[in-house]
């Protein structure tokens, strides 16, 4: 990893770009979901699925152990040969396609819903990857600082929701389990799909400035996430009545309808157009991993030539067709499960793997 030293990541950037990847265009739709599957109880399944992750950030973390100084693609090819890593890197660039495609399908559709319904689809396409091409082609360190900009100029979002706490009616969250535990482990699927971009770290772990805090640094970005699911679905609960609330296809959104300022009558419009720019944290750190297990396939570590394939198919197919709102929750569900073979379990049987191997060499060797 010859381009590690000069693409390092730093804490707070690890932090931040992981949390970007998760915060993406799905949580606009989240206290619905959750409202579907459990009611007003819902929101105790964010809790859960923090704990879940938890065990997940640890997991990666171990297995990168077992080769800090590269990728997860160098430690499949060391471990099981260069023809397994290829393929390992074919179907991890394919899960991060598919993740960047969704995410650019669902920032173009909310974007053209909310802001400019007349503008062709295939213009958003061909703006939105001009930065995620200038931004990608740079690699690591590019990506950490883009997503630590982002964070600060982004910061100021959760405070606006403080303002609809004068209509909350806090009696809408009791009683507490109304229909059991059940009802609130139905709800956990939900936010399946809001939380993956973890298995980032197996492409990353090798630029950090600090591995040792790797994992500490995973549990505080799933943490950021979860505070700010947590927030954003508690809000709606006490705001909506729980039959409204599943009427409304983003209720974070249409709940900003009810806030005046004197300055601005329409405070959703400046946030849909703020809360592109945290959607694009989805997109361009996916692009650049999907690239670099692309090159990495090939023997290089040069990610131009694939960004500039991606940018040119995107922009073309996106001329012909674009997924509406039901294909796009349709290909978000199918995601979902890819996520969990991708994230949930591959991670568990590869270090259950790495772990007999190395007990059994011990053993041989003692």
């Amino acid at each position: 990893m010859k381009s590690a030293q000069r693409n390092q990541i730093s804490s707070i950037q690890l932090i931040f770009l992981l949390s970007g990847l998760q915060l993406s265009v799905s949580i606009l739709s989240l206290p619905r979901d959750l409202a579907d599957a459990a009611g007003t109880d819902g929101w105790m399944a964010i809790p859960i699925s923090f704990a879940i992750n938890i065990v997940i950030c640890y997991v990666v973390v171990k297995i990168m152990e077992y080769h800090p100084n590269g990728t997860i693609l160098d430690l499949l090819a060391q471990t099981f040969g260069p023809w397994v890593g290829k393929c390992y890197a074919f179907f991890f660039s394919l899960y991060y396609l598919t993740f960047m495609y969704d995410s650019l399908d669902r920032g173009i559709l909310i974007t053209k819903s909310w802001l400019m319904p007349t503008t062709p689809s295939y213009m958003f396409m061909f703006l939105f990857l001009i930065p995620t091409y200038m931004i990608s082609k740079h690699g690591p360190q590019v990506l950490g600082r883009y997503a630590e900009v982002v964070f600060f100029l982004s910061s100021w979002i959760p405070f606006i929701y403080l303002f609809t706490l004068k209509h909350a009616h806090w009696l809408y969250l009791l009683p507490l389990f109304k229909e059991g535990i059940t009802p609130i482990i139905s709800a956990i699927p939900a936010l399946l799909y809001p939380s993956l971009g973890m298995v980032s770290i197996f492409i990353l772990y090798p630029y950090l400035t600090n591995q040792k805090k790797a994992f500490r640094n995973m549990v505080l970005s799933n943490g950021l996430t979860m505070l700010a699911y947590l927030l954003i679905t508690i809000v709606c609960f006490i705001y909506f009545n729980p039959d409204e609330i599943k009427s409304f296809n983003e209720p974070i959104v249409s709940i900003l309808k009810t806030i005046e300022f004197q300055f601005m009558e329409r405070i959703e419009i400046p946030f849909i157009s703020y809360y592109i720019i945290i959607y694009s944290l989805a997109w361009i750190p996916s692009t650049y991993i999907a690239a670099y297990c692309i090159s990495w396939s090939f023997g290089t570590e040069n990610v131009i030539r694939p960004l500039q394939l991606f940018c040119f198919v995107l922009v073309v197919s996106s001329y012909f067709y674009i997924p509406t709102f039901n294909q796009s929750n349709r290909f978000g569900m199918w995601m979902g499960w890819y996520g969990i073979g991708m994230e949930y379990v591959f991670p568990f049987l590869l270090l259950g793997y790495l772990m007999l191997k190395k007990r059994n060499r011990m053993e041989s060797s003692v």
